[in-house]
């Protein structure tokens, strides 16, 4: 017998289903209801239940926080959603955490229960019948795994296909599937069929496993389902049909980075040098793409090195560099990163000065960035970039539009105008870390830039923002 619990907090929708439905029909009995998702855990502690049919907005507790925690404290019970048809997006996510199935309100109105509880029915055998394979180990040693990182795009099509060509598939996730039939003669033919397929669906992939022998079903599902996560978005490749894994290898190449080897990344991007230098633009992309960082992690990191890229280029390029809104594959990363850098040396590109010329100006931009907080001059830098000390000072202001001491001065405020706004840090200590060692010339120049005195800046501009004392 089935153990049902309804969950919702319209008392009229919970008495409607549990008198109307026939649960008998199909060995379920209705053993509990709750009004919201903590009433619910309540019911659970203490309660036998197989089947839970929640509601997704509902007071207290949304469903969506309720699956959540039945799928980690009670991972035996199977969960099916109630819904409206405008809670398509809350569907996507309630089914992405476990949900086996979900009911629209409009088909109990239309008293279509047998249909529904059939459905349902057949599910819990489905996954009945999952669970006990995924025991199961695999006795062929290749397979094949078909995978979508676009969630919004539908899988439909897979089934289609199946059905078509009389082959089996296993659904282990939402747009993730495989195919462990052997490769016969007679499946040769499909496969080349399913991969020109896969040609024609845009983020879809279709990558050989090797190694399956004596894995059980279940670690290699868990496999598949961390390397869509961590992986695929960095080995997919647009112009390659069919990719390869060998099980035994797969990992050994991600490892966790630690800050510092992420930090030294950072710095190496932060300089200049690789804007005119195609090998060592080369490495700094390899490098970043072994890294395999998650996706959110490798979002900051460029959101870092875009700051530190406008502040170092923009002065002699007028050029903003901006992200994409997203990125689905990594070769749009690399694509991306092309892109912007043939940006930044086309607008770099001024006839009347030579390359030369421009990266010592370059260079003379980061340097004023990085070493702001030391004693440094027009002199001492056009000496450090070879060049004669009025030929860079008539260069610099052309391109730059200002001369060095104006632009190393520039720097210095809106450095310390940071570290006003974001910092607990004494005016001493920002004024001695932006290069100025007398507390109160600092205090002057910043007045004749600002209008204001440091403290008054802070005190004005800076009510409300959250402080670090770093």
């Amino acid at each position: 017998m089935i153990k049902v619990m309804v969950v919702d907090d319209d008392k009229l929708v919970r008495k409607g289903l549990i008198s109307a439905m026939p649960w008998q029909n199909f060995d379920m009995e209705v053993v509990g209801e709750a009004s919201n998702g903590e009433k619910a855990l309540e019911f659970l502690q203490s309660n036998t239940v197989d089947l839970l049919l929640t509601d997704l907005a509902m007071p207290v507790m949304s469903g969506i926080e309720l699956i959540k925690r039945v799928r980690k404290e009670f991972t035996h019970i199977y969960i099916v959603v109630l819904t409206l048809h405008q809670d398509f997006e809350y569907i996507q996510e309630a089914l992405r955490l476990g949900a086996i199935d979900y009911i629209a309100k409009v088909q109990l109105e239309k008293e279509r229960f047998e249909e529904v509880l059939e459905r349902i029915y057949n599910r819990i055998a489905q996954e009945q019948k999952r669970a006990a394979n995924l025991n199961e180990v695999y006795t062929s040693d290749q397979g094949y795994a078909l995978l979508s990182l676009n969630n919004d795009v539908g899988d439909y099509w897979v089934e289609e296909w199946c059905e078509h060509a009389n082959q089996l598939m296993i659904e282990v996730d939402s747009n993730l599937w495989l195919w462990t039939q052997p490769v016969e003669q007679s499946s040769e033919l499909w496969l080349e069929r399913l991969a020109h397929e896969v040609n024609t669906k845009s983020g879809w992939a279709l990558i050989k496993l090797i190694g399956l022998y004596g894995r059980p079903h279940k670690d290699v599902h868990r496999w598949l389902r961390e390397y869509r996560e961590k992986d695929f978005f960095y080995d997919y490749d647009l112009d390659s049909s069919m990719g390869s894994i060998l099980l035994q290898e797969w990992g050994c190449l991600r490892q966790v980075q630690s800050e510092k080897s992420i930090n030294d990344l950072k710095e190496q991007w932060s300089s200049y040098e690789w804007i005119y230098q195609d090998s060592l633009f080369k490495q700094h992309i390899d490098a970043l793409k072994m890294m395999r960082l998650p996706q959110a992690k490798l979002f900051g990191l460029l959101y870092t090195l875009i700051d530190k890229w406008n502040l170092l280029f923009y002065p002699v390029s007028l050029v903003k560099i901006q992200l994409l809104d997203s990125f689905d594959f990594w070769y749009q990363v690399d694509e991306w990163l092309i892109n912007t850098r043939n940006m930044i040396r086309n607008a770099m590109d001024k006839p009347t000065f030579s390359q030369e010329v421009m990266e010592s100006i370059v260079k003379a931009v980061y340097i004023a960035q990085e070493e702001m907080n030391q004693q440094i001059t027009a002199v001492n830098i056009a000496k450090r970039v070879n060049m004669s000390r009025s030929y860079f000072s008539q260069c610099f202001k052309e391109i730059v539009g200002m001369n060095f001491s104006d632009y190393l001065r520039q720097v210095r405020i809106e450095k310390a105008k940071m570290f006003l706004l974001y910092t607990n840090k004494t005016i001493l200590w920002i004024a001695e870390n932006v290069g100025y060692m007398d507390e109160k010339y600092f205090s002057r120049t910043f007045r004749e830039q600002t209008d204001m005195l440091p403290s008054k800046y802070r005190q004005t501009l800076g009510t409300g923002r959250e402080m670090s004392d770093k």
